[in-house]
């Protein structure tokens, strides 16, 4: 296909893709052992799987259906989103936070009833931020990193046979290829920082919504969606073309910031008795 014959993987592809694809893999990793082996009388396991329940549930299969209805299906609803930037930034930003901030507070408060710690809310967290990455991150890291190596071997023919790409799916393949060709470090550093802040804002959202649960104030689920909407703003911006990746990085770290802030603050103030394990 004469689209992809003018394609060409740049020299630094290969290597920051794999780069990345480690690291994606090292963060979630990290986190959790350090975390697990500084407070191992304090935490549970359990809470680091039911952070990662917490998000496949409430961002990859209720947020989805919704977004299928409201994005993807052909409908006076998605048409009216998708034709207009700030429906759409309002749209994705508001529905990341309820979904995935209620989905939090409804688990941390009907389902994990035992060994209720300030540890086990950043292990919660932990699990959350963590699954993200190897759910949603990481396979498309890998899948550029196939795409790179198959480009690079010169045979145009059996990279577009091995990857299952026709004359019908060229198009809808195009953006893929031509990420993967043009990846480098610098989109690898920016998405590793992306993945960091990230992990780091739902360990401050998931202590906000403990804290909010163990001492019956309702204020601070609304709080966390409302920091959760805020994070996101310059995500959905980018995503239209309006913002370039760095401005809307530096938008996330700024909220990173002020949500570890209230979530330090939050975190200190609770007491840390012994987790029965």
């Amino acid at each position: 296909m004469n689209t992809f014959e003018n394609i060409v993987i740049g020299r630094d592809s290969i290597p920051s893709l794999g780069i990345t694809v480690i690291l994606m893999i090292a963060i979630p990793v990290v986190f959790s052992l350090y975390w697990c082996v500084r407070h191992k009388k304090q935490i549970n396991i359990r809470w680091l799987i039911a952070g990662a329940a917490g998000f496949i549930i409430s961002a990859r299969v209720l947020e989805l259906g919704v977004h299928y209805f409201c994005i993807i299906a052909d409908n006076p609803v998605s048409r009216f989103i998708n034709g207009n930037t700030a429906a759409y930034v309002l749209y994705g930003a508001s529905m990341a936070g309820v979904f995935e901030e209620c989905g939090r507070h409804i688990i941390l408060k009907y389902f994990m009833k035992k060994n209720r710690t300030r540890e086990n809310a950043v292990l919660y967290g932990i699990g959350h931020g963590g699954i993200e990455i190897l759910s949603v991150l990481l396979p498309a890291m890998i899948s550029y990193l196939v795409v790179a190596v198959l480009f690079s071997q010169g045979d145009l023919q059996n990279a577009l046979k091995t990857l299952n790409i026709t004359e019908e799916t060229a198009s809808a393949a195009l953006p893929a290829v031509m990420a993967a060709a043009s990846f480098n470090y610098a989109a690898a550093a920016l998405n590793v920082a992306e993945r960091l802040i990230a992990m780091f804002i739902h360990i401050g959202f998931s202590v906000i919504v403990y804290y909010g649960i163990e001492n019956k104030k309702k204020r601070y689920l609304p709080l966390a969606i409302i920091l959760h909407m805020l994070a996101d703003t310059f995500a959905a911006l980018y995503q239209r073309g309006v913002v370039p990746l760095p401005a809307a990085e530096v938008w996330s770290g700024i909220w990173m910031i002020v949500t570890v802030f209230i979530a330090v603050k939050l975190y200190r103030q609770m007491k840390s008795p012994s987790a029965r394990l």
